[in-house]
């Protein structure tokens, strides 16, 4: 993934929704002066800051990475998330009683988030016949859209990998059944 860029070659929407030029441009300057400042935890996890006269307020990885998500799956023509050995592991843990963890919520995303951009590459899986490319346009609009909307970080690039199609009454690759239930 690019870290900081001081142009980007990203789509983005006006605030009606329609598509912005897409071409080479300066980042626009942040709406308050103060944003400075990526992190790093007591425990090592990064985050975005957002200071203010009245405060600060950080915005951890986690959350980044969790809202890409969130809103890629909001996207009609997305069916899963990640690539197929993550899935099939997903599909095992869900098996198990209990065991939704923070994995299968953000599965396929991956963010680096700086001290005002953030990053973003996620896998997808897509429905057969449906177009791609409008599907993961739409998909990047979404994300940059919330993102940015939710964080105020400028999102620089939002690359989308999809690793499979679905198809409708085709048999799914399972993973094999657990032998004590």
């Amino acid at each position: 993934m690019a870290q900081e860029k001081t142009t980007s070659q990203v789509a983005t929407t006006t605030p009606s929704g329609t598509p912005a030029d897409a071409g080479s441009r300066s980042p626009s300057p942040s709406p308050s002066p103060s944003r400075p400042g990526a992190g790093v935890t007591s425990g090592g996890a990064r985050h975005a800051s957002l200071e203010t006269e009245r405060g600060n307020t950080r915005i951890a990885d986690g959350v980044v990475t969790k809202i890409a998500a969130l809103a890629a799956r909001e996207i009609p023509g997305v069916h899963e998330m990640g690539k197929g050995f993550a899935r099939a592991m997903g599909g095992l843990r869900a098996r198990v009683p209990g065991q939704q963890t923070e994995d299968q919520t953000t599965q396929g995303v991956s963010v680096e988030v700086g001290e005002r951009q953030a990053a973003i590459d996620l896998d997808i899986v897509t429905y057969y016949g449906q177009s791609i490319v409008e599907v993961t346009e739409a998909v990047r609009r979404n994300v940059i859209e919330r993102i940015e909307g939710m964080t105020g970080l400028q999102v620089t690039e939002v690359n989308i990998m999809v690793d499979d199609l679905f198809v409708e009454g085709e048999p799914q690759p399972t993973t094999a059944e657990p032998r004590v239930q």
